[in-house]
């Protein structure tokens, strides 16, 4: 007798109850997080429904990925949760999905690298069997993932679901045999009939197969966590220690926040960060990333997985050679690959060296721990149609220390869930004179609040999460406040809030940035005096609705003022010197920069299209009436920065950029060049696969003064054989323009207006 005959026998055992999870009414079928709308289970994060989120680190998810024939519904759901759990899928009846996606072990399996077929046992208990080359990832909010598979070469879940079971390493199932003897299981060929309509299990395939399991994954959702708490307005959600952590993961010093970004603490976008092989194990034989246009990088990318659930998937990285989560930070911290003397030609920008205390580190991690929500794990089945056994239950195996105060693994939060939200309207004004705490002022005046912050010295990072929010400083007798960090804390003030509005203050003296705003609409940086303060001194990111106005920026190791992935942009009458980069719009759209003094920094004006970010365009920004003087500082950037490129002597440098205009500008002694258009060819090795356009089109340079520039270039520049000149194209890109007569230029014939 077949063993697929014999096993429908046993299955006819089971028929009592085994439909009973999927015939529950929607509210009582432990499906939580979703909700039903016409017949389709929908996930619902906490404030989806609300026109505007109650916090500015409530932040909207984004669409779910699944294919328009393939909607979930209460029965695929089911189906899919059963044959998760069945072995029956595996060529040989002993290997189920969740033998290596565990729902004890956060949906993975707890070792360093799957062991695939031929193994026996589930999870951390497996043994024998072939050792792949990377980690079993997590499958919690893989609904939300642009890419499926470490490196991206799956579109959804369905055809993750596909290739898995047919892979010869792993499941090895042949397809049309798995549907023989799913067919030969009455109760299988129900449960597909029910679930896809069908007659005496006709709707038994093997795409069908795909479409379940896919339906189940799409239920695990995980955004009921204590910081979700905390960002929908409960105050007490997170520990103190946890709130820390939380500025530190905002902050430019780590950049957790700029890659792992909220609210999936995940990205669509694939990075190189050069994960080292493990000593012992087969190395990965990833070479590639993902075709171009199909979500995936350059040479040796790999997605950026979710932190939701990180207590629960240790160890980390796609070939699992961190153990634990300071393992994890300590890599970071030392630069990646290359900080390990790797050569990592693509390693991403965002990977630069900073320094942690241990008080540091472990505030960081008790924040990643508060990330930790298992509400919506389903039950496993006691038994499943195949009759077949099922993997047993499994204590997990936590990354770090657990006692941390304030973690729970059930993600309930230790504190009173008051959860209330300010739903005042007049705007309440807290005063802050010194020996008082800002960040105290902050929380008390809440929403629409205006903390008014007197004459002193101040040494805090402060954190804002409320919208409407003004942070004014008050002058007296020609003083006015100073945020200094002591060259110790990371950034003076975080903010996430709309309509967020800092003005008036001196910032000195931080590790990562003078102010940082993520993520937000209407946000205003007004007559701000930042000096050292880190990488970056004004920085919004992600915004919509940006004016920078009067602010004087110095001494910072990135750009003086950064606008990153934004739009509608207005950057005037600031003035930024002896900085890398005085002023710099990336990624962004619809920007006006105009009337700044931009002096002695490395380089003047950026306009730059970078790649592998989640922004792919850089449109439509007008440089105008600036003075662009003497930019002839050193670089002083970190050398495994982009911006380390920048030439000393750089004026005004339109890099991949697209319809810039760049008019009425006073461009006066650079020393390598006065404005230069060119491509991302420049920066990066020939055979990069860019996920954006890397040439630039439709940029127009005309009526702006041009003296004394390229009167003492970088060496840097003589690689390229370009003369000392105002003007630089590098003849890439369509349809760029200059109306310069009498300006030095290379190519000496420039495309007239």
């Amino acid at each position: 007798m077949r063993r697929s005959m014999r096993r429908s026998l046993a299955g006819l055992l089971l028929l009592p109850m085994l439909v009973l999870w999927a015939s529950l009414a929607p509210e009582q079928a432990r499906y939580v997080g979703m909700r039903l709308k016409e017949g389709r289970l929908i996930p619902t994060p906490p404030g989806s429904n609300l026109s505007e989120p109650a916090t500015g680190l409530q932040k909207p998810f984004p669409a779910l990925v699944q294919p328009e024939d393939n909607p979930t519904t209460p029965e695929k759901v089911e189906l899919g949760r059963l044959l998760f759990f069945d072995p029956i899928l595996s060529d040989d009846n002993t290997l189920s999905c969740a033998h290596c996606h565990h729902p004890d072990l956060g949906f993975s399996d707890g070792l360093p690298r799957s062991l695939g077929r031929g193994a026996r046992g589930a999870g951390t208990q497996r043994r024998g069997g072939i050792e792949l080359t990377r980690a079993a990832p997590t499958l919690w909010n893989a609904l939300y993932n642009h890419r499926q598979f470490w490196d991206g070469r799956a579109a959804d879940l369905e055809e993750q679901a596909r290739m898995v079971i047919t892979t010869p390493e792993e499941v090895n199932a042949d397809p049309d045999e798995l549907v023989r003897e799913l067919k030969a299981i009455p109760e299988y060929r129900r449960l597909f009939d029910r679930a896809f309509g069908g007659q005496n299990g006709s709707a038994i395939t093997f795409g069908n197969i795909a479409k379940a399991i896919a339906a189940f994954e799409r239920t695990l959702v995980s955004f009921n966590s204590r910081f979700d708490r905390y960002a929908a307005g409960d105050g007490n959600a997170l520990t103190p220690q946890e709130k820390r952590g939380l500025k530190l993961f905002l902050s430019p010093k780590t950049r957790c926040n700029e890659c792992h970004g909220l609210p999936t603490f995940a990205n669509r976008d694939f990075k190189v960060i050069g994960v080292p092989n493990p000593p012992e194990g087969p190395p990965d034989v990833h070479k590639t990333g993902a075709e171009p246009g199909r979500g995936g990088g350059p040479n040796g990318a790999f997605k950026i997985p979710t932190l939701r659930n990180i207590a629960l998937t240790a160890p980390y990285m796609h070939n699992g050679i961190f153990k634990t989560l300071e393992e994890v930070l300590d890599f970071y911290s030392n630069g990646g690959g290359r900080g390990r003397g790797l050569d990592v030609p693509l390693q991403d920008d965002k990977i630069r060296k900073f320094t942690l205390t241990p008080q540091e580190k472990a505030d960081l991690i008790a924040f990643l721990l508060a990330l930790t929500d298992e509400s919506a794990k389903p039950p496993i089945p006691k038994r499943v149609p195949s009759g077949l056994p099922v993997v047993p239950r499994l204590k997990p195996l936590p990354p770090t220390r657990l006692n941390i105060a304030g973690y729970t693994p059930s993600g309930k939060s230790d504190g009173p869930a008051n959860a209330a939200k300010s739903k005042h309207t007049q705007r309440r004004i807290i005063e802050v004179r010194p020996g008082e705490s800002i960040q105290e002022a902050v929380d008390r005046a809440g929403r629409n609040g205006i903390v008014r912050v007197y004459p002193g010295i101040y040494h805090e990072n402060v954190l804002v999460i409320h919208h409407g929010v003004s942070i004014e400083g008050v002058s007296q007798n020609g003083k006015r406040p100073v945020l200094d960090g002591k060259n110790r804390l990371p950034d003076g003030i975080a903010a996430l809030g709309n309509h967020f509005t800092v003005q008036n203050l001196e910032i000195r003296n931080y590790q990562g940035n003078g102010v940082v705003v993520h993520k937000a609409q209407q946000v205003t940086f007004r007559n701000l005096r930042l000096h050292n303060t880190g990488v970056y001194g004004v920085y919004p990111i992600e915004c919509d609705g940006v004016l920078v106005e009067k602010c004087v920026v110095s001494g910072v190791r990135d750009a003086g003022i950064y606008v990153g992935q934004s739009r509608n942009i207005i950057v005037r009458q600031n003035e930024a010197f002896e900085n890398v980069t005085g002023i710099e719009i990336e990624n962004s759209v619809n920007a006006l920069v105009e009337e700044n003094y931009v002096h002695h920094n490395t380089g003047g004006i950026l306009v730059f299209l970078l790649p592998f970010n989640p922004s792919k365009v850089q449109d439509m920004t007008i440089v105008r009436r600036n003075r662009v003087h003497h930019n002839n500082t050193p670089n002083f950037a970190d050398p495994n920065a982009i911006v380390a490129n920048v030439l000393k002597g750089t004026g005004i440098m339109i890099l991949a950029a697209d319809r810039t205009e760049v008019y009425e500008n006073e461009v006066i002694g650079n020393g390598s060049f006065g404005i230069a258009v060119v491509s991302l060819l420049n920066l990066f090795p020939r055979d990069t696969r860019f996920d954006v356009e890397p040439f630039p089109d439709g940029n127009r340079i005309y009526r702006n003064t041009l003296r004394e520039n390229g009167k003492d270039p970088d060496a840097r520049l003589s690689k390229f054989g370009i003369p000392p000149v105002d003007l630089i194209w590098d003849m890439s890109g369509r349809d760029n323009r200059w109306q310069q007569p009498g300006a030095s230029a290379f190519p000496k014939e420039l495309p007239g207006i």
